[in-house]
């Protein structure tokens, strides 16, 4: 079984990502995590690259959507299958959405082919849930620290787009996506993603 956590920056992803992955291993289940991009040597070179660049490295927006495709594919095959042939659950901080949205719909490059250049990195190999933690960019910015790396000092109107892209992006996929109001206690939005998890581990 294959879970990623989504959403734009601030929504309370890491924490709702540890606190999953304790409830899975007391249940008795062997878990690996990740995060998309980085979990490997090239993902996380890859990863600073995108994150902490300034304006004497520009990168353009095809040139970004096709380094987090690279360090995705590095994922997948060094890590991901492995963990799935292993029968283990694979708990990702964020996956293919997350580019579709960010340099698709919010970064202005065409969405269909996004998608379809996702298709050779993941090589079929997709969540079998997403959890889309969803809040007002307002409010998920009060959640961040001063420190915003180089996607996150965007500024509002981008998250908006973000925001925007997230939803009209899940409708696409159907009942793999979970759209979770994020704007609430921790444990009350933890209960909810443990409860969706129950139904789908118990039905596989």
């Amino acid at each position: 079984m294959f879970f990623s956590f989504d959403g734009i920056d601030g929504v309370g992803k890491t924490t709702q990502i540890d606190l999953f992955c304790q409830w899975l291993a007391e249940r008795g289940h062997e878990v690996f995590t990740c995060r998309d991009p980085g979990s490997t040597a090239l993902g996380e070179r890859v990863r600073e690259i995108l994150l902490t660049s300034d304006e004497s490295t520009p990168i353009a927006q095809r040139s970004e959507m096709l380094l987090y495709m690279a360090a995705r594919a590095q994922l997948v095959d060094q890590e991901i299958r492995p963990a799935v042939a292993e029968e283990k659950i694979v708990v990702s901080d964020r996956f293919l959405l997350a580019n579709i949205v960010y340099q698709g719909y919010a970064g202005g490059l065409n969405v269909d082919a996004v998608r379809e250049v996702g298709q050779i990195a993941t090589d079929g190999v997709m969540p079998d849930c997403v959890f889309l933690l969803d809040m007002s960019p307002q409010a998920a910015r009060h959640r961040m620290g001063d420190e915003l790396d180089r996607v996150e000092s965007r500024g509002d109107e981008y998250r908006q787009r973000l925001r925007e892209g997230f939803l009209q992006e899940a409708k696409q996929w159907g009942e793999t996506v979970h759209v979770l109001n994020a704007d609430r206690p921790i444990d009350e939005l933890q209960q909810e993603i443990r409860n969706i998890a129950v139904r789908l581990l118990e039905s596989s």
